[in-house]
Order: structure tokens, then sequence, then C-alpha cells
């Protein structure tokens, strides 16, 4: 009987952008639960084959988690736009971001988990396109993509035995900073929003991260999951 010290023995997880977004939580909780843990901190934007190199680096993948995060410096400024005042460039650098890797990163190991018949994927994305969110066109769409492609190819690699969910996350650290966590305004304006009324602490978000990445979640199948303290219930 395998315990929490132990879920994820002898599995091999790879995490994309491991030092930013979710990646430094999710790879502390499945160390704990005795992964071997291949950390990959890139950018992914420029090169196209950088995904697939990134995979082939890491040889055998039990787990893919793959952790984009939507708030680069340069895009900040560009971040909250009107509809009417989106240009090309923004729009096509956020799917560039989020996107298009999360496409590359699934098709490049997909091949060696249906050949052993067994894989674990798990999309660390969004709730903001899970309701309406003023100003936030081009990320929404972004992540709103990632959610759909999930669900999609979710449902078409469930009879090869692999699991394919994202965890549509906000409200917690990590995507927010530590920083802004202690941001006297920002707690204000969360306890006012979030029927939880806190930031969630990022090993929060790992404990769901893990549980999909565990044998317990063989039944769980293109799935988004909210985790945002209730703002996602609408």
């Amino acid at each position: 009987m395998t315990t929490s010290l132990d879920i994820l023995a002898g599995r091999r997880a790879l995490i994309t952008a491991a030092g930013n977004y979710m990646g430094p939580a999710i790879a502390k909780k499945f160390r704990a639960a005795g992964a071997d843990v291949i950390e990959h901190r890139g950018d992914y934007r420029d090169d196209p084959s950088q995904p697939a190199s990134v995979v082939d680096a890491a040889g055998h993948v039990d787990i893919l988690v793959v952790n984009l995060p939507g708030g680069h410096e340069e895009l900040r400024d560009h971040l909250r736009t009107p509809a009417h005042e989106q240009g090309e460039e923004h729009w096509q650098q956020m799917f560039d971001l989020i996107v298009h890797p999360t496409m590359r990163f699934v098709s490049a190991v997909l091949p060696q988990m249906i050949e052993r018949r067994a894989g674990k994927i798990i999309v660390v994305t969004s709730a903001s396109p899970l309701r309406g969110s003023p100003l936030l066109g081009a990320y929404c769409a972004a992540r709103g993509a990632q959610n759909a492609y999930v669900r999609a190819v979710g449902t078409e690699v469930a009879p090869h035995n692999i699991q394919i969910n994202a965890i549509a996350q906000h409200f917690t650290i990590g995507g927010f900073s530590e920083e802004s966590a202690e941001d006297p305004q920002v707690r204000t304006w969360v306890e006012k929003v979030v029927p939880a009324g806190r930031l969630a602490r990022g090993e929060e978000q790992a404990a769901l991260a893990l549980f999909l990445a565990s044998q317990d979640s063989n039944f769980f199948v293109g799935q988004t999951f909210p985790f945002a303290g209730g703002w996602a219930v609408t």
C-alpha cells in the first residue's frame, strides 16, 4: 500500500518552466512523494522544436506537467487591454507563450506514453476564462484554448490509459507573488472577490497536481478543475 510519502515512487516527472508560476511548489510536492523530478527552465516561444528536444533529453517521462506562466515582464503592460485596442502582436505573443508550447510538449511526450499504455499529463492553466474577465481578452483566449485542448486530447488518449487534465487556477501564491500576497490592498481585494476570502498557498495547488499525477485519478479524463476559492463558481 502506497502512502503520501511514496505515492509517486519510481515515477519520472518533467515540469516545464519549473522556476516560475506553480513549478517550484509542484516540484517540491512531487519530490516529497518520491518522484524523480526533472525541472526544465525555459521560455519555449522562439524555437518550435525546443519542447521535443526537452522531452528527448528527459528520456522516460511518466508525468508531464505543462506549467507555462502567462505574465512575462515585457507583456505585463499589455496584459489588460480593451478589446478595441487589442493588437495583433500581443495577441500572437500570448498564444506563442501559452498555447503553442502546450501542444508541442504534449505531442512530443505522447508517443512514449502510448507505447507504454500509461501516462499522466497535467496542464496548469487559469480560471480567468471560466467567467467574464474584462480587459483580459488575449490572456483568456489563450488559457481557454489550453482548456479546450485538454478536453479534446484527453478523450482521444484515454483509451491508451493516459490521463490529461488541467488545473484552472487563480488567486494562488505562485501566480501571485509573495510580495503582492502581503500587500494590504491586494488582501482587501481578495477578501472581497474570493468567496474563500484568501489566496491559496502554492502547496495547496500542488496537492491537487499530486492527486492528478497519482494512480488514484485514473478515471478523470479531459477535465479542467477550477482552483480559485469559489471565484469561478457562477
